[in-house]
């Protein structure tokens, strides 16, 4: 018995230095905890492969293996297919400092930095100015040498117009959060180079993507022209949501910079349209910088447009008028017949426009050829008396004063000089603020009409001056009949209609016209002339035709709701065309041949001041009114008119005011005939 315990004793105790012998070994014998081992940018891709290389890779997202798992697979094969294959793992994500991963981090992934380094790292542009970009200070290394210039300044500036995007800015239901961000879009391993079926699919795919956050809008234009053909077989033409909102610069839609870009965007494939929109005032405003007239999207449902025969469209026969009245409350009848695209090209189809236009043309030739080449001639003819000093009156002492001896002859009362200023400064502005809408397009146009304080304050400068134009037209017509009726009233006078004080056009004009003719080549002496040159009444009455032809057409296009009710549409396109021509011809005239005739012919230059004195001397009085001249001394009228030598004072001031007024004009037409010629080349 003794024994058998004793035995049981020992075989306990036995077992229990094995155990004590056991745990002491494998004390000294089992591995130590891993220490940590440094990430770097030279880590190579295969060692971060080696476990996120295996497929179902993955790690729970609670503290439990129970909980869902988060992917962190990486296809290798595709991966290194793709355009990153040789960008090392730590450039992208930059929260990796060592393996095993830091826990409790915020994991991140940086995009920016590299594409912003693809173009600094290149040394050609060494002194390209690099924007600093917020909370991305990695520094990238290791980047693809062979990548063009070309493509690596895209591939930047993607990255400044992401950081500027509606996309980058932090989610308003969750601000920790972006609204978009690269991979959102992109992907995050298998990103492969836009071009061949890789591009094509990445195209027919972006409608899906897009609508992953925009669901409402995927909608609609998987019903639409657009939208129907990429779903339904494949198309790669239609377009899809970058075409008009651009891949990477999207702003938001309800502000000017998307309104702006989408309209023009539109143009990238329908370029026709956007030619005849841009000609339209709608058009000219938007091209100036401006959304508040009708842009491509307003007419045609963005996301959702169909062809105009299609009952669905906006602008189908049947929905036009609604369509028309989100911006003309009052529209009418008229407004269903306007051309929003209409063209002076093509006659079957606008032949309203077409005949209104090639007249216009034809007007325009006409015009210049005749009185450019007539300032022309007598440019070269009396610059040719002027150097052999022919018939030549000296006006001026060599300071600018006018002669001290001699008398001076009364040509204007403050009334004409008066209405002059006004109705010169009123025109001024009329031609600055109708061109820079009319020539949009023109490199200075948007400088300008930011001068000017931006459309809608050009729009009523532009009618306050057009106001004032009319009220002195029609204020000197009253003035012009009171006179004649109060006359012919009072003192028995009755006016003559073809009178030399009349500037109705009479025979004498066209024999005098002829006789310039003759000097102009040498066949005959320098006609004299009467009180009014043939000359001085066509600048008179052309502003007859201007207010008929502008004035007219002006009205319809600032009144369009009223005109619209009982004229066609089609006439709004013709007073389009009509008021700009129109001004064309009065601005390029009044600033070569009216300055020609008034300021800039050898006798004449640099400024001729009688429009601001309201006298000439009697010398020059003589020598260009010699008819009116004799008969003023036949009949003893003469010494009626005659008055003394204008103060120094009022000389210098009235050529100030002249040489202002001149500078004006010609800074207008540069800008006009700039205007013009671009407009032509475009």
């Amino acid at each position: 018995m003794i024994m058998r315990r004793l035995s049981m004793g020992g075989a306990v105790v036995l077992g229990l230095l094995f155990i004590l012998f056991s745990a002491a070994l494998s004390a000294e014998t089992a591995p130590a905890p891993m220490d940590p081992i440094s990430v770097n940018s030279d880590t190579d891709i295969d060692t971060c492969l080696d476990c996120h290389g295996f497929k179902g890779f993955a790690v729970p997202t609670g503290k439990t293996g129970e909980t869902p798992k988060r992917a962190l697979h990486v296809k290798s094969k595709s991966f290194k297919k793709s355009v990153h294959a040789k960008v090392k793992c730590v450039q992208c994500h930059v929260d990796i400092e060592q393996m095993p991963h830091k826990t409790e981090v915020k994991r991140t992934v940086d995009c920016i930095s590299c594409h912003k380094e693809l173009i600094k790292k290149d040394k050609e542009d060494a002194q390209v100015d690099m924007h600093t970009v917020r909370n991305l200070t990695h520094t990238m290394s290791g980047l693809p040498s062979t990548i063009p210039l070309m493509e690596k300044r895209k591939l930047a500036a993607n990255a400044d117009h992401y950081l500027g995007s509606i996309h980058a800015q932090a989610n308003k239901d969750n601000p920790e959060q972006l609204n978009a961000t690269c991979w959102d879009c992109h992907g995050t391993h298998e990103i492969y180079p836009m071009e061949g079926s890789s591009k094509d699919n990445f195209r027919i795919n972006s409608p899906e993507l897009c609508g992953g956050c925009h669901e409402k809008q995927l909608k609609e234009y998987t019903q639409s022209v657009h939208g129907a053909p990429v779903k339904r077989y494949g198309e790669l033409e239609p377009a899809v949501c970058s075409d008009c909102h651009t891949a990477h610069k999207i702003s938001v839609v309800e502000e000017d910079p998307a309104k702006l870009a989408i309209t023009e965007n539109c143009g990238s494939c329908h370029e026709d349209y956007l030619k005849s929109y841009r000609e339209t005032y709608h058009g000219q405003i938007v091209n100036l910088g401006y959304t508040h007239t009708a842009k491509c999207q307003d007419c045609h449902n963005p996301h959702d447009p169909h062809k105009a025969d299609d009952p669905r469209s906006m602008v189908h026969p049947d929905n036009i008028m609604e369509t028309c009245k989100e911006c003309h409350k009052d529209a009418s009848e008229g407004f269903l017949t306007f051309h929003p695209h209409g063209n002076t090209h093509d006659y079957e189809r606008f032949p309203e426009m077409w005949i209104v236009s090639k007249f216009m043309i034809g007007l325009l030739f006409s015009v210049f050829l005749f009185f450019w080449a007539h300032s022309l001639l007598w440019y070269f003819r009396e610059k040719k008396e002027f150097e052999n000093g022919e018939n030549l009156v000296i006006r001026l002492e060599e300071n600018g004063d006018p002669l001290k001896q001699g008398q001076y002859v009364t040509r204007f009362t403050k009334g004409w000089m008066i209405a002059h200023l006004v109705l010169a400064i009123a025109v001024m502005t009329l031609v600055i603020t109708g061109t820079t809408v009319l020539f949009a397009n023109s490199f200075w146009a948007p400088f300008v009409m930011a001068l000017l304080g931006g459309a809608k304050v050009a729009a009523i400068i532009h009618r306050i001056a057009a106001v004032t134009f009319a009220g002195i037209f029609f204020g000197h017509l009253y003035v012009i009949f009171r006179k004649i009726y109060t006359d012919n009233r009072d003192h028995g006078i009755k006016f003559e209609w073809f009178g030399p004080h009349s500037l109705i056009p009479r025979l004498q004009d066209g024999r005098d016209f002829v006789a310039m003719c003759k000097w102009f080549f040498e066949k005959g002496p320098r006609p004299v002339f009467d009180r009014w040159t043939y000359w001085e009444k066509f600048d008179y009455w052309a502003p007859f035709w201007g207010m008929f032809i502008i004035g007219c057409s002006g009205l319809l296009l600032w009144f369009p709701d009223f005109f619209g009710g009982f004229l066609p549409g089609w006439a709004f396109n013709v007073a389009t065309i009509v008021h700009g021509e129109e001004a064309f011809l009065a601005a390029v005239f009044l600033f070569t041949v009216h300055f020609f005739n008034c300021h800039f012919r050898p006798e004449k230059f640099p400024v001729d001041v009688v429009m601001f004195t309201g006298s000439m001397p009697l010398e020059e009085f003589k020598h260009e009114r010699k008819v009116e001249y004799d008969r003023l001394v036949e009949t003893g009228e003469l010494d009626q008119y005659l008055v003394g030598t204008p103060s120094p004072k009022l000389n210098q001031y009235s050529r100030i005011l002249g040489f202002t007024l001149i500078a004006v004009g010609v800074i207008e037409l540069v800008l006009v005939i700039l205007g013009f010629i671009q407009d032509i080349l475009s």
